[in-house]
C-alpha cells in the first residue's frame, strides 16, 4: 500500500495491518515495509524514542512506502506537531479522556480550523519545495489523528468525545483500560463490556477502529464488531518469538 494511501483507507475502515516500532533506528520499519505491513507506530511513550530516532524511523519508513504513525508521550501539542513536521502520516494521542483532551490534540494537527504552527521547511513539507496552502491542503487532507481510549473517565463521555470533529478515529488501549478499571485481565466482563461499549460509540459515530490483538485470532471476532485497522505485536516482540522459534528448532535438530 502507497504510504500516501494511509489515511484515506483508515477513514474509509479497511483493512490495515500494522505493529509497533519500539527501537530506534530505522531497520524494523524498513523491513516490515519490506514485509507489506501497511503501518508501523513508533513509539514514543514506552519506548526509548526521541524525536530524532522517530525521524530516522520515518525516513525509512518513505524508502520503504509504508505509512508511519507516532504514538506520541502526550497531548501536548509541541509533541503533535514536532513528528508531524517530521513526515509522520498520523498521531496515537495517548490518555484521551476528556472532550476536551481530544479537542487539543485534533488543533495541534490540523491548520484549517486548528492552532498547528506553520512550517513548509521539514521534511513534511518538503524542505520548503511545497507552497504554503499546497503543504497546508496536504498535511489537512492525509494527516490521521487518533484518539487512545484506555481510561475509566473517557467511558462515560465517549459518545462525545468521538463526535469531535476532526478526529479521524479512535485507537482502544486494552492493557491500560484493564489497569483503570481495577480488572485482572482484558478477558474479564468488565474490559469487555467497556470496550464494547466504545466499539458501538465509534461506530454510531461513523468514526474507524484501531486495535492491538494478542494474536490473529482475535481479528475476526473484532472486525466483526468493527474494527478496520490492527496491530499485532512489535519488533522487538516479532524478533524474541523468532528468536525462540529458532532457537527450540535448533535444539531438536541437534538432540
Amino acid at each position: 500500500m502507497p504510504r500516501t494511501e494511509f489515511t484515506a483507507r483508515f477513514r474509509a475502515s479497511r483493512q490495515l495491518l500494522g505493529t509497533f516500532v519500539k527501537t530506534p533506528t530505522s531497520h524494523a520499519s524498513e523491513i516490515l515495509g519490506g514485509a507489506g505491513f501497511d503501518f508501523v507506530v513508533i513509539d514514543e511513550e514506552h519506548a526509548p524514542i526521541d524525536r530524532f530516532a522517530t525521524d530516522q524511523i520515518l525516513l525509512g519508513c518513505r524508502a520503504n512506502d509504508i505509512a508511519g504513525l507516532v504514538r506520541v508521550p502526550s497531548s501536548a501539542p509541541s509533541a503533535i506537531q514536532s513528528v508531524l513536521d517530521c513526515g509522520a502520516s498520523g498521531v496515537l494521542v495517548p490518555h484521551v479522556a476528556s472532550v476536551e483532551i481530544a479537542r487539543v490534540a485534533v488543533a495541534a494537527s490540523r491548520y484549517r480550523g486548528g492552532a498547528r504552527g506553520f512550517s513548509n521547511s521539514p521534511r513534511a513539507g518538503g524542505y520548503g519545495t511545497t507552497g504554503m496552502w499546497a503543504h497546508i491542503e496536504a498535511q489537512d487532507r492525509d494527516i490521521a489523528v487518533l484518539a487512545m481510549i484506555e481510561d475509566r473517565e473517557a467511558i462515560d463521555v465517549i459518545e462525545a468525545i468521538v463526535a469531535v470533529d476532526g478526529l479521524d478515529g479512535i485507537f482502544i488501549g486494552r492493557g491500560d483500560l484493564t489497569v483503570s478499571l481495577g480488572a485482572k485481565s482484558a478477558s474479564e466482563p468488565v474490559v469487555k463490556d467497556a470496550v464494547a461499549r466504545i466499539m458501538a460509540a465509534a461506530r454510531n459515530a461513523g468514526k474507524p477502529i484501531c486495535i492491538m490483538v494478542g494474536s490473529v485470532d482475535e481479528v475476526a471476532p473484532f472486525r466483526a464488531d468493527g474494527a478496520s485497522a490492527f496491530i499485532v505485536s512489535s519488533d522487538q516482540a516479532l524478533l524474541r518469538a523468532s528468536a525462540n522459534r529458532i532457537r527450540a528448532e535448533f535444539s531438536a535438530a541437534v538432540n
